[in-house]
C-alpha cells in the first residue's frame, strides 16, 4: 500500500500547515467533564478548586476524581487539559478515601487524649463503621468516649489540611521508632520501594495506604458507638452517604471476629510485619500447620453439633458471600461426619443455576447471578424433597463456560444420610419453603480477615475474597482479572441484599480466613492484576490491589496442604472430586 507525501513546499502541505505554530504555555487549563461540559482554571490549581465549581459537589459530597483514567485525590494538581470524572461518596474508591480519612481523624484525636495507649482499628461491621478497641487498659468509658468525640467534631470544625508529602523509607523507620509504632516499623522493613508517601494533620503524621480528603472539613458524617469490648467508629453506607445508620445486633459474627483475632494472638501474628518476619526466617511451615489446625478443630466442632442433632437434621445448608470457601468447607464437615460414622452427601447450590438465557439481568441490564431468582429453586426443592423420602435423583451439573446445565450423578440417600447443600442464598428462608426448618442445620462461611497492615491500616475482607475469586476465575473459568472486577460490584451488591441480611440467622459461623492466604495469592493473583488494560475502568482497581499486595513476601504454594480451603481457589485440592455417597449410576 503506497501512502502519498506532498513535496516540501506544495500548496497540500502548506495549507494544512498554516494553523500550527509553536507558541508560549498558556496560563489557564481546561478540564472536561464526562457531561461534555468543559472547565477552565490556572495551570496548577488543585482538582479541588475544580470541583467546587460543580453545582452539586456536595450532594453526594466529591472527595476525589479520576484524571485522565488515574484515580487522584483532590489535592492533585492539573497542569495539563484533563479528562476528569468527580468521585463521591457514593462510589467504591470515594468511600474509602472518607473512611481512610476518618480514621486518621480518629487516630489523631485518640492519641492527643491517650498517649500511652494503643488503639487498633478491627474489622468492619454491616450498617457502616469499624469496630475498634484499646490495648493496654479497660476498654473506654462512656465519658472518655464523649471526649474522644468532641475532640475529632472539633479538629472538623477548624477544617485543618492533610498534608501530603514524602520521605525515604529510612526516615519513616526512625519517625515510627521515635513514635514507639513497632508495628510500622515491622512492616517497613520487608517493604521493596525506598521513599513512603505520609499525612499530617497538624503536628501529627502517619502512614495511611491511599489517599485521603483535603481538609477535615470534609469529615462531617461519623459517630462513636459503645460496644462490648470496644466501640465503633461509624460512617455512612455508600447508598446514604449523608446517613448513619442504626447498629444492629451481630453477636455471632462479632464472635468470629474475636475468635480469629485469639487465634492471631496465638500465632504471635496480628500484622503483615510480623507475617513477613515469619516468612523471612524461614518459619512459616509451621504457621501454616497452626493455621490449618484451628480450622480443623473448628470444622470438627461444627460436625459434633450437627450430629448432636441427627434425629431430627437431614439438610446442612451452608451460606455466605462469595469466595468464603464453601465448597471445600462443606466437604471438610462431611469428612468430619463420616468419621464419626455419618455420610452425608455434598451438593453445590451453583449445579442449580439456570441456563444463561433464563438468568434474570438487574437494573442495568446485566446477567444477575447473585439473585435467588437465577437458580432453578423449584427442581431444587423437588430433588431434596425426593432424596429425604430415599427416591433416586438425578442432580444437575452446571457448565461455567458454557452457561448450560447438564445431568450429572443420580444419587440416593439412605436413611441415616444427611444432605450437605452450599450456595450464596442458604440461609434465605425463600430457598427451600417445603422444608420443615426443623430438618435443617444453617452454618454461615466468609472470610473475616482480621489480619491488618499495621494498627491503622486493616485488611478488608472484601479484598481478600476479590483476589480469591481472581485466582480461581480464570484458573476454573476462564475470566480474565479485568472479567472478575468487573463483575465484583454486582456481586457486592447481590451479598448485600442476599445474604448479609440473613447471616444471623446462622445456627454457627466458621471463619476461612487463613493468616498466611494474601501471602500464598501473591504470586499467583500479580501476573493477573498486570494484565488488566491501562485506561479501562478495572485497572484503577488492579493498580490498588497491586499496590496493597506489594506489602506481603510471597511464599511458595507448595506448603498449602491440599485439603486447604485455599486449596479452592489455587488449585489442588484433595477435595475437588470427594464424593462418598451412595451412588446408582455413573
Amino acid at each position: 500500500m503506497s501512502v502519498f507525501i506532498p513535496a516540501e513546499g506544495s500548496s497540500d502541505m502548506t495549507d494544512k500547515s498554516n494553523d500550527i505554530r509553536f507558541v508560549e504555555p498558556s496560563d489557564e487549563v481546561l478540564i472536561h467533564l464526562p457531561d461534555g461540559r468543559v472547565l477552565s482554571g490556572k495551570r496548577g490549581t488543585e482538582l479541588e478548586a475544580f470541583m467546587q465549581r460543580l453545582e452539586n459537589w456536595r450532594d453526594p459530597l466529591v472527595v476525589g476524581a479520576i484524571v485522565n483514567r488515574e484515580l487522584r485525590e483532590l489535592s492533585f494538581k492539573i497542569w495539563r487539559e484533563s479528562d476528569v470524572t468527580p468521585v463521591t461518596l457514593k462510589d467504591t474508591d470515594g468511600a474509602r478515601i472518607y473512611r481512610r480519612s476518618l480514621v486518621f481523624l480518629l487516630e489523631t484525636a485518640f492519641e492527643e487524649q491517650f498517649p500511652d495507649v494503643h488503639l487498633t482499628v478491627d474489622h468492619s461491621v454491616v450498617s457502616g463503621g469499624y469496630f475498634c478497641q484499646v490495648r493496654g487498659r479497660e476498654p473506654l468509658t462512656v465519658e472518655e468516649l464523649k471526649r474522644l468525640k468532641q475532640r475529632m467534631k472539633e479538629l472538623v470544625r477548624q477544617d485543618l489540611r492533610f498534608e501530603r508529602f514524602v520521605i525515604s523509607k529510612q526516615e519513616a523507620i526512625e519517625l515510627f521508632e521515635q513514635q514507639n509504632k513497632s508495628d510500622k516499623v515491622r512492616l517497613l522493613k520487608y517493604r521493596p520501594k525506598d521513599q513512603l508517601v505520609l499525612y499530617s494533620l497538624g503536628h501529627h503524621k502517619d502512614y495511611h495506604h491511599g489517599y485521603m480528603v483535603p481538609s477535615t472539613g470534609y469529615l462531617q458524617w461519623f459517630d462513636l458507638k459503645a460496644q462490648p469490648g470496644g466501640f465503633v467508629l461509624q460512617f455512612p453506607r455508600r447508598h446514604s452517604p449523608d446517613v448513619l445508620l442504626p447498629m444492629p445486633e451481630h453477636s455471632k459474627l462479632l464472635q468470629s471476629f474475636r475468635q480469629y483475632g485469639s487465634w492471631l494472638e496465638r500465632l504471635g501474628i496480628d500484622h503483615v510485619g510480623a507475617l513477613n518476619e515469619v516468612i523471612k526466617t524461614g518459619r512459616i511451615q509451621d504457621v501454616i500447620l497452626v493455621a490449618e489446625a484451628l480450622h480443623e478443630h473448628q470444622v470438627a466442632e461444627i460436625a459434633e453439633q450437627i450430629l448432636n442433632r441427627r434425629d431430627q437434621v437431614r439438610i446442612v445448608l451452608l451460606a455466605g458471600p462469595s469466595s468464603s470457601g464453601k465448597t471445600t468447607t462443606a466437604k471438610r464437615i462431611a469428612v468430619q461426619m463420616i468419621s464419626q460414622g455419618i455420610e452425608p452427601v455434598p451438593i453445590e447450590m451453583d449445579n442449580y443455576f439456570l441456563d444463561r438465557e433464563k438468568t434474570p439481568r438487574d437494573e442495568h441490564g446485566n446477567l444477575d447471578f447473585e439473585v435467588l431468582e437465577a437458580l432453578d429453586t423449584v427442581r431444587l426443592n423437588q430433588d431434596l424433597k425426593r432424596l429425604i423420602a430415599g427416591e433416586e435423583v438425578q442432580l444437575p451439573k452446571f457448565d461455567f463456560r458454557e452457561g448450560r446445565s447438564y445431568p450429572g450423578d443420580v444419587v440416593k440417600l439412605r436413611k441415616d444420610q444427611m444432605v450437605i447443600l452450599e450456595g450464596i442464598h442458604g440461609l434465605n428462608p425463600r430457598l427451600l419453603p417445603e422444608i420443615p426448618s426443623e430438618q435443617t442445620f444453617r452454618v454461615y462461611v466468609s472470610c473475616l480477615t482480621q489480619l491488618n497492615l499495621d494498627r491503622y491500616n486493616r485488611i478488608s475482607t472484601t479484598d481478600t475474597r476479590l483476589l480469591r475469586r481472581i485466582v480461581r476465575d480464570e484458573r476454573e473459568r476462564g475470566y480474565s482479572a479485568q472479567d472478575t472486577i468487573g463483575r465484583w460490584e454486582s456481586v457486592r451488591r447481590g451479598e448485600k441484599r442476599h445474604i448479609f441480611p440473613y447471616q444471623e440467622n446462622a445456627d454457627v459461623m466458621f471463619n476461612t480466613a487463613l493468616v498466611y492466604e494474601l501471602a500464598a495469592l501473591k504470586p499467583r493473583v500479580e501476573p493477573l492484576l498486570r494484565q488488566v488494560p491501562f485506561g479501562t475502568p478495572e485497572y484503577i482497581e488492579a493498580k490498588r490491589l497491586l499496590a496493597f499486595l506489594d506489602w506481603f513476601l510471597p511464599i511458595d504454594e507448595v506448603y498449602v496442604p491440599d485439603n486447604s480451603i485455599l486449596r479452592e481457589f489455587i488449585g489442588g485440592s484433595i477435595l475437588k472430586d470427594f464424593k462418598l455417597w451412595t451412588r446408582v449410576s455413573d
